[in-house]
């Protein structure tokens, strides 16, 4: 630790056992951070974080059943006096994972592939509240801000609003009179546009975006 610094105080959130043993046997080895707590889900992390205090929150986006990293996040940032910071730690790269993190508050967005002096120099930022991201997805931001998607058409919205409510392709094609191929044409479009390549996804970027009513 250097005598100017004090350590950052984080916490871990994975579900998975073995990769928060390697990541705390990781962090352990830098001396200017220190470790306070570990947790398997994101209710866990919510009741960690308010007992313990952390200023940064390690946290995977994907994690089982219960809130997934994203909403976790979400909770963790707009909590009243709110003061650590959420550095999402993860294999999933994808424009719709991105936006959704950092639309919930994530400070950063780091790979799970990043060498060991990457990750802790972001956990450091991450504390300052400066951001952190992985060059390949500093890149897809970089480029997605100078192409700027297309805007979804009237027709699009309607299929997107059907979607959100569960309905499948078949009735979908029935609630709007068009056919099950045009409703596979729009859905392609729509994952293009929102950058996504599920109907989960496109949903949850379209909500995240204020797309649905």
């Amino acid at each position: 630790m250097t005598p100017d610094r004090a350590p950052v105080r984080i916490l871990v959130c994975d579900d998975h056992a073995v990769v928060r043993a390697g990541l705390l046997a990781l962090l352990d080895s830098a001396p200017d951070i220190d470790v306070v707590g570990e947790a398997g889900s994101g209710e866990e992390a919510l009741a960690l974080a308010a007992k313990l205090s952390p200023d940064v929150v390690l946290m995977d986006l994907q994690l089982g059943e219960g809130i997934d990293g994203v909403e976790a996040t979400r909770r963790l940032t707009s909590l009243p006096g709110a003061r650590a910071h959420v550095l999402v730690l993860t294999t999933y790269d994808t424009d719709a994972d991105i936006t959704r993190a950092v639309e919930a508050g994530a400070t950063g967005y780091l790979l799970k592939a990043e060498r060991a002096d990457e990750l802790f120099a972001a956990i450091h930022a991450a504390a300052q509240g400066r951001p952190a991201l992985s060059a390949p997805v500093a890149g897809r931001v970089m480029a997605n801000l100078r192409r700027p998607r297309p805007a979804l058409t009237d027709r699009e919205r309607d299929i997107l609003a059907q979607l959100a409510r569960g309905i499948g392709n078949r009735d979908i094609a029935r609630a709007l009179y068009i056919s099950e191929a045009t409703v596979k044409t729009h859905l392609r479009r729509i994952y293009d546009k929102l950058g996504v390549d599920t109907r989960a996804g496109a949903v949850a970027v379209a909500k995240e975006q204020r797309l649905l009513p």
